[in-house]
């Protein structure tokens, strides 16, 4: 399923395999893939087959003489193939669905990164509690894939979509096979994105380049507080800033909303804007001048998406990508801007019911983004 030589493990997840294989610590492998996403190659024919559910792949390990079912890890998955897909799985799930107790589980085959799991009844139920002490594959973590791009233009504009893989707990640098899995990505064009085919890809992305889905209303309430600022020479208080939303609204609407929208997120943005610089994350006078971030760190999400979904080749999508570049360059100053501008857009968009979860999901993944050695973060120039 996939073959080469390896300087180093992709992910830690594959160093974790290693070491646990090269001590020969069975329960570690289970502990490592009990909180994994494993991958199961298929035809696009049969992922796309309304109501049919592919059988496990089998083939037989001739060396070993038995058969095995062949699963990868997410770093180890092959280039991008127009035809060939995959689905995630995980151990759990491989356990209620295991057709032959006499097979064995081959993770990463042929790999220094490979695992064979023995597979009765027993070993399930190993899996099982491993799979249930584990937890299954993580949020809220930087993952990233060091045979992929670390630096230079695509590496950047992949960064600008990392906070949605953190988020999910995804490799943030990878442009290949899937993002998460071929249906998941599908599913996740079609809601919320309405993209159903390439040429709603190619609209919503150019939608999300102009930042015309982020809000007219909050940008417009951010806009009114730098030209005060320009004219001020100084930010202005807050309530010569409400007082500007006042008027500019209750003229003639030219955004799109009314005066009590406008003013419902001109609170948001003072009270998260409030909260940013209590938790250290913007300096005293700091503050967030526009929302772009949020379109720019989703376009490169659809990008990823359509990619995995087949609604774009390799090249079109690394194209696509280096689309979004400039315009979030030309928006904001440094990483620490785009990212806050991000987090503000996500918070006041979201913030319905208790948004205190919400809130401290964001702040923690802006500060692994900003504080993490291994970041793109802190490894790429903005500029």
């Amino acid at each position: 399923m996939t073959t080469g030589s390896w300087a180093a493990p992709p992910t830690y997840t594959e160093q974790l395999l290693y070491e646990a294989g090269a001590r020969g610590d069975r329960t570690a492998v289970l502990d490592v893939l009990g909180q994994a996403r494993l991958y199961v190659l298929l035809p696009r024919l049969h992922a796309d087959a309304p109501g049919y559910t592919p059988p496990l792949p089998s083939r037989r390990d001739k060396a070993a003489r038995r058969t095995v079912v062949p699963v990868l890890t997410e770093g180890m998955l092959p280039p991008w193939h127009p035809d060939w897909v995959f689905k995630q799985t995980t151990l759990d799930k491989l356990a209620a669905a295991w057709p032959q107790d006499r097979w064995w589980l081959a993770v990463n085959p042929d790999t220094p990164f490979a695992a064979a799991v023995p597979a009765k009844a027993a070993d399930r139920r190993a899996w099982q509690e491993s799979a249930a002490q584990g937890g299954g594959p993580a949020r809220l973590r930087l993952l990233t894939h060091a045979g992929e791009p670390l630096h230079g233009p695509v590496a950047h504009a992949l960064a600008l979509g990392a906070h949605l893989a953190v988020l999910n707990g995804l490799v943030w640098n990878r442009l290949g096979a899937q993002y998460e899995d071929y249906a998941t990505d599908v599913a996740r064009l079609r809601s919320p994105w309405a993209v159903h085919h390439r040429a709603d890809f190619r609209d919503r992305l150019r939608t999300l380049i102009a930042t015309r889905l982020v809000g007219r209303v909050p940008e417009a309430v951010l806009g009114m507080r730098r030209r005060l600022t320009a004219r001020l020479g100084h930010p202005p208080s807050d309530a010569q800033w409400a007082s500007m939303v006042t008027v500019d609204f209750e003229r003639d609407d030219p955004y799109g909303g009314d005066l009590a929208e406008a003013t419902e997120f001109l609170r948001r943005i003072t009270h998260y804007e409030g909260r940013f610089r209590v938790d250290g994350v913007l300096p005293p006078g700091g503050r967030v001048d526009t929302l772009a971030a949020f379109d720019h760190g989703r376009a490169v999400n659809v990008v990823r998406l359509a990619l995995g979904a087949r609604y774009c080749d390799p090249q079109e999508a690394e194209d696509s990508l280096l689309q979004v570049l400039e315009p979030a360059r030309r928006a904001y100053g440094s990483w620490t801007d785009f990212s806050l501008g991000y987090l503000l857009a996500r918070l006041i968009h979201f913030d319905e019911g208790d948004p205190e979860p919400m809130y401290q999901e964001s702040l923690a993944i802006h500060r692994a983004l900003t504080h993490d050695p291994s970041s793109p973060y802190r490894n790429i120039p903005w500029s």
